[in-house]
């Protein structure tokens, strides 16, 4: 009964400090523009926040050999690191496990760049250039056999390109 009246004692002057504490907490500082400015890079599927720059894949195999073969593999698979080729025609077959890759799932170009561009290389993230960026993704796109060599991928031509799973997905609707 004792320790029950000193718990009880306790709580109440634990409860009374943090009531006369200040009330604003002090986490940190605010943000400056440019700080908030480095972090607001997400990109529509319609191209909208794309940054100026272009590569081609042919140019992309230099910046992959560099940064990213080592966790992905050659060209694209054999890595540590998630496949990013092959697994087309294996989404949706019942019975078939899906082999989620750039190739086979992702609905839009401008996402695989948006998450290259914030999560990429894994070790230095966001440290690629635009132009390095979009090369590299023009190289994957390349093995995946959705655009060519030379096709030059920028903020005007990445959203036309048409991935082979587009129509695998439907927007989210309220309520459905």
């Amino acid at each position: 009964m004792r320790s029950r009246l000193i718990s009880v004692v306790l709580l109440l002057a634990l409860t009374a400090s943090v009531a006369l504490a200040d009330p604003v907490p002090n986490f940190g500082r605010i943000a400056t523009p440019d700080e908030i400015t480095s972090w607001d890079i997400d990109v529509s599927p319609d191209g909208t926040g794309l940054p100026p720059g272009s590569g081609t894949a042919a140019a992309g195999v230099t910046v992959y050999a560099q940064k990213c073969l080592a966790c992905h593999g050659t060209s694209g698979v054999g890595g540590h690191a998630a496949n990013l080729t092959g697994g087309k025609g294996t989404i949706g077959v019942p019975g078939m496990r899906p082999v989620k890759t750039v190739g086979s799932f992702w609905p839009y170009a401008t996402s695989v760049f948006a998450y290259v561009r914030r999560a990429m290389p894994y070790d230095k993230p966001k440290s690629l250039t635009n132009d390095e960026l979009y090369a590299v993704t023009a190289y994957v796109l390349q093995l995946n056999g959705i655009i060519g060599e030379d096709d030059v991928m920028n903020a005007q031509s990445l959203p036309k390109v048409r991935m082979p799973n587009r129509d695998g997905f439907r927007p989210w609707v309220r309520g459905e």
